[in-house]
């Protein structure tokens, strides 16, 4: 008999300061504006009457208060494996800025000095976040937060479904429709 995989959705932390201005936000922990707010509670009543196996959140508070404000906090688990790219050097910076001191600098290959490696977060996403589904909830859905470079990029598209409920950000690099595309052919695949 064919194995059902669970549908995940998957949220994306309201809008930032740094969101709003386009500054790599990685471990800096800044809190939702007031119309990350509002995206927030608008995300709650988009989930209205859905039940979820298991909600997942990262410790940092743009995503905790999300969350909350979306009405999910009192079900949800806090997972430090979910917390954002860590940036290092990069931290704050806005693409524009390091392309100009690092011309053919592009995150997915390079990472950041003194942060994360894509092989890095690739290794977390696989051991933790992105299997969790998988192995552990086969039948309802699960609500993920994830620890995403950029707001278009899901962690990884096993053959299950996944449903995403982004919440609006300005912070589009040019380059992340494109490498999302790459990132999800090659990875087309179940997870085994």
């Amino acid at each position: 008999m064919r194995e059902v995989p669970p549908t995940v959705y998957v949220a994306r932390h309201g809008e930032t300061a740094w969101s709003l201005t386009g500054q790599h936000t990685g471990l800096n922990d800044l809190p939702l504006t007031a119309n990350g707010e509002r995206n927030s509670r608008r995300l709650g009543e988009r989930l209205q009457g859905l039940t979820f196996a298991k909600v997942l959140t990262s410790p940092l508070q743009r995503a905790a208060r999300t969350c909350e404000l979306a009405g999910l906090r009192p079900v949800a688990e806090t997972d430090r494996d979910l917390v954002e790219w860590d940036y290092g050097q990069y931290e704050g910076l806005r693409s524009a800025e390091i392309l100009a001191a690092r011309p053919d600098w592009q995150l997915f290959r390079d990472g950041c000095p003194g942060g994360e490696s894509p092989q890095d977060v690739a290794a977390r996403a696989d051991s933790r976040g992105a299997s969790r589904p998988r192995d552990r909830w086969r039948c309802d859905p699960v609500l993920q937060r994830p620890f995403s470079p950029c707001p278009d990029r899901p962690l990884a598209r096993p053959r299950a479904e996944i449903r995403r409920e982004v919440l609006p950000s300005e912070h589009r690099e040019p380059q992340c429709a494109r490498l999302r595309a790459q990132a999800l052919a090659a990875r087309d695949s179940p997870l085994e």
